[in-house]
């Protein structure tokens, strides 16, 4: 392989991909509440593919599930082990086990199992998917806060379950969705997702990349060069980019953004800014670009500036404190080898120091 090709997007990149490798050799619990009868073929894909990526998954149940693609599924029964055990063994024969709980106490019941093992995803299958707006819109990201101003505008129908939502947050559950059968797929391993999900806290923790977050962070980058974002960039470039590159997490955990600070003269450039989709809107770029500008001042960089060919990019950065400039403006170094057809079509951006 040349390493001065450009590196595009892989072939075989996908979303569905992306979260695979975030899901592998971990195990999740799916709620299936038995009124639930719709979607089983799209639940049976969602297993398949879990089960070739090594994710083990509980299916948890108020009763025999309705959908006949879990009827098949081994059920997990009782035993004088400790459940955590049976699960753990149950697994190890079989990718998928169902687990029936208490019908009059479902949603708790979930809840507690999924705390008492020690599980970092909980998904909840509605036939009436994620929570909306008055608007028809979809809510796709709630945390705390935002559950109890729900529940103070009183949310009827489904403020039980998000009572109990809120109890095991605050217990400890990290992350619970909320989606349909049908969208359950693309809840999973989409950016945008199909539904809800419901974290502890907003906060986002920026930090540079360790080494084991440069695989999704790549994957990012990548989604960010398919979707003409981002520009391409050939091996040698993705990897110095990778290795003085931010990610912006939630709680801590899932990367919700990317962005990477180069040098270029006595400026500082930034470079691959990505954020996924699901998460626009909740500061993922501005936080980026705050944490990126410290860093850059800190190292005692005359100015910092970025380039993109999106009049949307370019009027993000002009709300965090940059202003349009001419490209010659720009380090001489920023134009060495440069494309010049690109160039012409470049809006560059400049914030100077201290600003």
């Amino acid at each position: 392989m040349d390493p001065d090709a450009p590196t595009r997007a892989p072939q075989n990149f996908s979303e569905e991909g992306f979260y695979l490798r975030e899901f592998h050799g971990r195990t999740l619990a799916l709620a299936v509440a038995r009124a639930c009868r719709t979607g089983g073929l799209e639940i049976a894909r969602v297993l398949e593919n879990l089960e070739a990526n090594q994710t083990g998954v509980l299916v948890l149940s108020g009763g025999p599930p309705a959908a006949p693609e879990l009827a098949g599924l081994p059920r997990l029964g009782a035993g004088p082990e400790p459940l955590a055990a049976r699960v753990w063994r149950g697994l190890q024969a079989s990718p998928a086990l169902v687990l029936e709980l208490p019908a009059e106490d479902f949603v708790a019941g979930c809840h507690g199992l999924a705390l008492t093992l020690g599980l970092r995803k909980l998904v909840w299958l509605d036939e009436g998917g994620g929570l909306q707006r008055a608007d028809g819109s979809r809510t796709s990201f709630v945390d705390l806060e935002q559950i109890e101003e729900l529940l103070a505008l009183g949310d009827g129908e489904r403020a039980p379950f998000l009572v109990e939502v809120e109890r095991a947050l605050r217990a400890g559950l990290p992350e619970i969705n909320l989606c349909s059968p049908e969208g359950l797929g693309e809840e999973l391993f989409s950016y945008a997702g199909s539904g809800t999900l419901f974290t502890r806290r907003r906060y986002l923790e920026v930090r540079e990349l360790g080494l084991d977050d440069f695989s999704s962070a790549d994957a990012l980058i990548s989604r960010g060069v398919e979707e003409g974002y981002l520009a391409p960039r050939n091996r040698a470039q993705r990897d110095e980019a990778l290795a003085h590159a931010s990610g912006a997490f939630v709680e801590g955990v899932s990367l919700a953004g990317v962005g990477a600070l180069l040098r270029c003269g006595q400026a500082g450039e930034i470079a691959c800014l990505y954020a996924l989709t699901r998460f626009l809107g909740e500061g993922i770029g501005g936080h980026l670009v705050e944490s990126l500008c410290e860093r850059s001042w800190t190292r005692g960089d005359t100015a910092l500036f970025a380039c993109t060919t999106h009049a949307r990019s370019a009027a993000f950065f002009e709300r965090n404190g940059f202003e349009r400039v001419a490209p010659d403006l720009l380090p001489d170094e920023k134009w060495r080898d440069y494309d010049n057809e690109r160039r012409d079509r470049l809006i560059c951006l400049r914030r100077p120091r201290g600003s």
